[in-house]
């Protein structure tokens, strides 16, 4: 709303400064703010497309980070930290030390490797309709004999792709690889190929260990 007061301000400026009639300066004005107004509508039924309410038991899921500090980005619209630019952030950060073990979240296969995107280091979990996002870790990956291999050998990791993982099980560690401007996990949930947010989850399984 600021952001358009704003936009207003400036255009009622510029206009008056042409000596535009009043006619033609209140249909610019209606124009400026129903476009506004178009795209905050726009962005929100695209966050809410992307949220989608799953209840299910998590007993058997495991907090994806060890030594956690902090969550330091929600899902959700928002100004990426690096670009500055205004976007839809996939996921949950979860801050932790450098160095930090990540635990796969529930039981299931490997189903992606790879050390070349803005989310540095990741590993994609498929668990049934779930699929869990780990990105930021620290390692690489490497083409092996075995195919697709993530190996941080400070951190005893050596994951494969197609690999079966427990839940709980140490699966990589906290890095700073890719587009981040600190160390910590960046932590995505998918239903059924849609992003959802991890927060909701991670209530309900707090909840029920209570």
């Amino acid at each position: 709303m600021l952001n358009l007061i704003v936009k207003i301000n400036r255009s009622i400026s510029k206009l008056l400064k042409s000596k535009i009639s009043l006619s033609l300066l209140i249909t610019t004005l209606t124009l400026i703010i129903g476009y506004n107004f178009a795209t905050t509508k726009s962005e929100t039924s695209q966050a809410q497309a992307q949220t989608i309410s799953v209840t299910a038991s998590w007993r058997q899921a495991s907090f994806p980070v060890e030594n956690f500090q902090a969550y330091t980005s929600g899902f959700g619209y928002r100004t990426h930290p690096v670009t500055r630019q205004r976007q839809f952030h996939q996921g949950l950060d979860l801050a932790a030390p450098l160095g930090s073990y990540v635990r796969n979240w529930w039981s299931g296969q490997v189903v992606g490797l790879s050390d070349n995107t803005a989310c540095g280091t990741m590993i994609k979990v498929q668990s049934g309709n779930w699929t869990h996002v780990y990105c930021h870790l620290m390692g690489s990956v490497e083409n092996t004999s075995r195919g697709l291999v993530l190996i941080d050998r400070s951190g005893g990791i050596m994951l494969s792709l197609g690999q079966n993982i427990p839940a709980g099980a140490r699966i990589g560690r906290v890095g700073m690889t890719g587009r981040t401007t600190g160390p910590h996990l960046h932590w995505g949930l998918m239903y059924n190929g849609n992003y959802i947010d991890p927060a909701d989850v991670l209530r309900q399984m707090f909840a029920q260990r209570i």
